[in-house]
């Protein structure tokens, strides 16, 4: 028996909905179907009433609900206790970060932040993106660090968890240039002859945001997919060969684009072609176990910060209309 089925049965007993607790559970609706029929098979009796909607529990499943928050608040305490008894590990910032971030942003963020909240000691986890929510979930580190975009939903519940946003991020499309110092490949493409395309493996974040923008774009984009990955430091390193086109977030390319190596493939006229992210960092509300002193800090210095550049946009929005956003990442 695993503890993510007891913790699943437990959204499922307070929404009442298997869809909902799924959106809260970050897996699908037949996955988590099968982890609460998993969970039934291990009591050996029904603990859903699938008959009705709302969804009920039986009385063997109301019986187990109670166990099940006396079993969860136990390992939440032991666990709080034996990270008490860690000095290391209380001095540490655990972050969860996906992999692109984990290489582009963070480091620089790191170095920017010594200069203003001062060094502190941190320990990063990279991970894909639904694995970087589930360790900030399932309470297996201090904050994540994460991609938002508008055409996406946001990854966690505002009601347990709050964000801060620390920055801004360009995606746009880049090609190995020709011997002119174009690019070697040309977006829109031609019906008879289609770019060769570096793309997110299906399920990827970046790699949805990238499909709504093709979609959403007036010009019919012709192009063959040859390669595909989860890590966009991948598909730089196929883009640098030559192989293809892909859509990259700036801070990955800054340096191959200062230096050539990598060229936009995107023409002037085709400007919608690139899409801004939010870079936000989220933590879970605090509650019975307060987060660690260092976390804490952390968190205070950019919700301050972040409230004083939101001031300062509204008095530069109505002095100055075209003011830049301060809270432009720095690439």
């Amino acid at each position: 028996m695993e503890t993510k089925w007891l913790e699943d049965f437990v959204s499922l007993a307070e929404t009442r909905s298997f869809s909902r607790s799924a959106q809260l559970r970050h897996v699908t609706q037949p996955a988590f179907s099968r982890r609460i029929q998993s969970l039934e098979t291990w009591a050996g009796t029904d603990l859903v009433d699938r008959s009705s909607y709302p969804t009920r529990l039986t009385p063997a499943g109301e019986a187990l609900y109670d166990q099940s928050m006396e079993i969860l608040q136990s390992l939440q305490s032991a666990r709080a206790m034996v990270r008490a008894h860690s000095a290391a590990g209380h001095d540490f910032i655990e972050f969860a970060v996906p992999h692109t971030l984990a290489f582009t942003f963070f480091p620089s963020w790191a170095s920017s932040l010594a200069t203003t909240f001062g060094r502190f000691k941190s320990h990063l986890i990279g991970l894909n993106v639904h694995d970087a929510v589930m360790r900030l979930v399932e309470g297996h580190c201090d904050l994540l660090i994460a991609y938002h975009h508008a055409s996406q939903p946001p990854p966690l519940d505002s009601a347990r968890f709050e964000m801060v946003i620390l920055g801004q991020e360009q995606v746009l499309p880049v090609t190995r240039p020709n011997e002119a110092g174009g690019p070697l490949f040309c977006l829109p493409g031609h019906h008879d002859a289609p770019l060769p395309y570096l793309g997110y493996a299906p399920g990827a974040y970046l790699g949805q945001v990238v499909e709504t923008l093709l979609r959403q774009v007036d010009t019919a984009m012709h192009l063959d997919r040859v390669y595909e990955t989860d890590m966009a430091e991948g598909l730089k390193a196929m883009a640098l060969e030559g192989h293809g086109l892909a859509f990259l977030p700036y801070s990955a390319i800054v340096g191959e684009l200062r230096a050539g190596r990598l060229v936009s493939a995107m023409p002037r006229a085709m400007e919608a072609l690139q899409a801004t992210l939010e870079i936000r960092m989220y933590r879970a509300r605090p509650g019975a176990h307060p987060p660690k002193s260092a976390a804490q800090a952390l968190w205070n210095f950019l919700t301050l910060n972040q409230n004083q550049n939101t001031n300062q946009n509204t008095t530069h929005s109505t002095n100055q209309p075209s003011a830049q956003n301060p809270n432009q990442a720095k690439t």
